[in-house]
């Protein structure tokens, strides 16, 4: 059987109108999205690491290229943080939807997209790992989930430190909270769920391929 899993261990050769149309629909959406959030300090706030990460993407190009697959997860990650950005992550519309439709006691959509960053970016995390360190293995699946529960754990305190040099008055709204105490913990338990899920399917299918 095979499923056609690109070979992270190897430069797979990117389709460049594919990664047109993904920057093309990145920045279309984004945009759009950035005309009258609901709070503009938050949306500033929130699109701080977002920016970063696809400035270092275009810069790094030349010199490391994902695979067409990695370069879909990264965008899909990034079009849910845009749309959790614009609303904030605690008023997004799909999230009250969903709230009221299983009888949730919060806006689920701030859990979502943690959940989504584990599970759409440990595969790329992953192709950084078996192509520029040479880890297989075992460890290719390991450590992909591990380095994202980090990376969880330091946004967490990033985001914290951001809010209260930046706008404490806004700590609430950007960090997403919601009341509960215990939301950064989750936060990064969703993270690195989605993050074990990833890599569970990944060693399912290479097995079989």
């Amino acid at each position: 059987m095979s499923v056609g899993l690109p070979d992270p261990g190897r430069v797979e050769s990117t389709s460049h109108p594919l990664l047109s149309g993904l920057l093309l629909w990145y920045g279309l959406l984004w945009t759009w999205l950035a005309v009258a959030p609901v709070d503009r300090r938050d949306w500033l706030l929130e699109n701080l690491l977002a920016l970063t990460l696809v400035l270092l993407l275009i810069l790094t190009y030349r010199r490391f290229r994902f695979s067409n697959l990695s370069y879909c997860l990264i965008t899909f990650f990034l079009t849910l943080h845009a749309v959790g950005a614009h609303y904030t992550y605690a008023e997004v519309p799909l999230g009250f939807w969903l709230k009221d439709v299983f009888s949730l006691s919060r806006n689920p959509f701030d859990r979502i997209v943690h959940f989504a960053y584990g599970a759409l970016l440990a595969y790329p995390v992953r192709e950084v790992l078996t192509r520029l360190a040479g880890i297989g293995g075992p460890w290719s699946y390991y450590l992909p989930a591990s380095l994202i529960l980090a990376q969880s754990g330091l946004f967490e305190i990033i985001e914290s430190v951001v809010a209260a040099l930046v706008s404490p008055e806004l700590g609430s709204a950007y960090l997403g909270t919601q009341g509960d105490e215990w939301d950064a913990q989750k936060d990064m338990a969703s993270a690195f769920s989605g993050a074990v899920l990833a890599m569970s399917f990944t060693f399912v299918i290479s097995k079989d391929t």
